[in-house]
């Protein structure tokens, strides 16, 4: 383990200091609003450093968000669509996880735009902008990939976790 990692992992500040609850009825708002046009399950995951056991492991903010992704279920749509977004906040990182529905229909690249546009906000200290941006981001891929079916109902929580 690198040891400038594992010190910034367990002196970082609660992510509640990125994202206040204003900050987060905001980000729950724009994927409620998003999911009416798109057949895409968004979940917005934010965490400010590694569990320590992922940390002496050595873990990637990569493999957490997939992890994630199986804890929270997001694979657990009836179409494959669901996307994870998570912010791991004390390695600055930004990792999008998409089931089979939405990644065969939404090629690599684009999730990479996606996150450095967030990426962009975040360096100026903008968290809460650059995450409204990247949930527009994905909100338009996937209304212009995977656009809204007749019968869709939302099944995952549109509320933002903080872990």
């Amino acid at each position: 383990m690198d040891p400038m990692r594992g010190i910034r992992h367990l002196l970082h500040a609660p992510a509640s200091r990125r994202f206040a609850p204003d900050a987060m009825q905001e980000i729950q708002k724009a994927i409620s609003e998003g999911e009416r046009h798109h057949d895409g399950e968004i979940c917005f995951a934010v965490e400010a450093r590694l569990p320590l056991r992922s940390l002496l492991a050595g873990h990637s903010a990569r493999a957490r968000a997939e992890d994630l992704f199986a804890q929270l279920r997001v694979w657990d749509t009836s179409r494959k669509t669901g996307v994870l977004l998570y912010v791991l906040l004390a390695d600055r990182a930004i990792e999008i996880i998409a089931d089979r529905g939405a990644a065969r229909r939404l090629p690599g690249p684009v999730w990479d735009v996606v996150a450095q546009t967030m990426r962009k906000h975040f360096q100026q200290d903008d968290w809460r902008g650059g995450a409204l941006e990247g949930i527009r981001a994905l909100n338009a891929l996937l209304t212009r990939h995977l656009p809204v079916t007749p019968g869709h109902i939302s099944e995952l929580p549109d509320q933002p976790i903080v872990l």
